[in-house]
């Protein structure tokens, strides 16, 4: 992990209002975006990455299907949205067979959720998101909530660090 002392001091100068519009085009939480602002001064990196974890751990269910609520369909990435395209370049080139199953999956897992299907995508095909999609669906409702919670976290870091390395 590269380090970049200037742009971790410049996120953290960001005048609040403008810092927490950066946040939430990470998470759109706007409980998970307060709680990172409050967090500052960052120390570190680190430190971001940990007032991200101690942010994503208190958010309620609501905030969670806030934080969600950002996020495009696994197997369809929003058209023109560079972030969504990139975390989800597993699903080019995939097989349409394998990407109709996958949307058949994910309205299945939507009507008994009533949120979308929601896994750090980075790195992984369409086989393997469909594969965690259907062993994630028997779950109960607490349960996904808190795989949800791990998974936005892990998302969350990964445009943390992109935010960071690109300034």
């Amino acid at each position: 992990m590269t380090n970049h002392p200037h742009a971790l001091d410049a996120l953290a100068a960001t005048d609040t209002a403008e810092l927490r519009e950066l946040l939430l085009d990470v998470c759109t939480s706007p409980a998970w975006a307060d709680a990172v602002v409050a967090a500052r001064p960052w120390k570190d990196r680190r430190a971001l990455l940990d007032a991200n974890a101690k942010a994503m751990a208190g958010l309620s269910v609501a905030d969670l299907h806030e934080a969600m609520a950002g996020h495009a369909r696994i197997g369809a990435p929003k058209p023109g949205d560079a972030t969504s395209e990139r975390e989800q370049a597993g699903v080019h080139g995939a097989d349409e067979a394998l990407l109709d199953e996958l949307r058949r999956a994910n309205a299945a897992y939507e009507a008994k959720f009533g949120h979308v299907f929601l896994i750090c995508a980075t790195g992984r095909t369409a086989a393997t998101m469909l594969a965690a999609l259907r062993e994630r669906r028997p779950n109960d409702p607490a349960t996904e909530a808190e795989i949800v919670r791990g998974e936005l976290l892990k998302i969350n870091d990964i445009r943390i660090n992109r935010l960071l390395d690109d300034n």
